[in-house]
């Protein structure tokens, strides 16, 4: 990589570990305070959402700004996609990983939308929720499997981070380079 891109860099890590650690802070210690405080399995559900809607606008915040950085780091790296071997394929599996994160992240939160309407207190989500009425049980049994999933692609979105910065340096990249131009010649004989 030629040049310095820290802020670029520093968007993408950010963005990416804020994504990372939020869902699985609270799947596991949002979701487990909810439960051993929570009473009623309604209790449980209104804390729960409680909390889960107000990380929503800043997983929101952070996932934008990982796509930011993200496609600035494509865009700084592009001659390296092309030119230096590997680095094409650990490009696509991070963009199909991300996108599987991007899925996965919406339907976590239709699913919780869901469950919160369900479990408020307050007359005009209940009002909401009676005109689209839920298995709340089951969304609920569906969420506790789902909410893992996102820090589950994300963790690996952070190992091909890692992966990717390996690949940035001077001898992999030399390599990686001589390779792809060895490969070359062999297809144009």
């Amino acid at each position: 990589m030629s040049g310095r891109h820290t802020v670029i860099r520093s968007l993408h890590d950010v963005g990416l570990a804020a994504w990372f650690g939020g869902t699985l802070m609270g799947a596991v210690g949002l979701n487990g305070a909810a439960r051993s405080e929570g009473g009623t399995g309604m209790d449980r559900a209104r804390i729960s959402s409680s909390g889960w809607a107000k990380w929503t606008p800043v997983n929101a915040a952070a996932i934008g700004v990982h796509l930011f950085g993200s496609g600035g780091l494509l865009m700084v790296n592009a001659h390296r996609v092309v030119g230096q071997k590997g680095v094409a394929a650990s490009t696509t599996a991070k963009t199909l990983l991300t996108g599987a994160a991007l899925a996965a992240t919406a339907y976590t939160r239709v699913l919780g939308k869901k469950v919160e309407l369900a479990s408020s207190s307050d007359p005009q989500d209940a009002q909401k929720a009676a005109q689209h009425p839920i298995d709340l049980d089951r969304a609920q049994r569906q969420l506790a499997c789902a909410q893992f999933v996102v820090p589950a692609l994300t963790g690996c979105l952070v190992v091909l981070n890692a992966l990717h910065g390996e690949q940035e340096r001077p001898v992999d990249q030399l390599q990686g380079m001589l390779r792809r131009a060895g490969s070359m010649m062999t297809l144009n004989q």
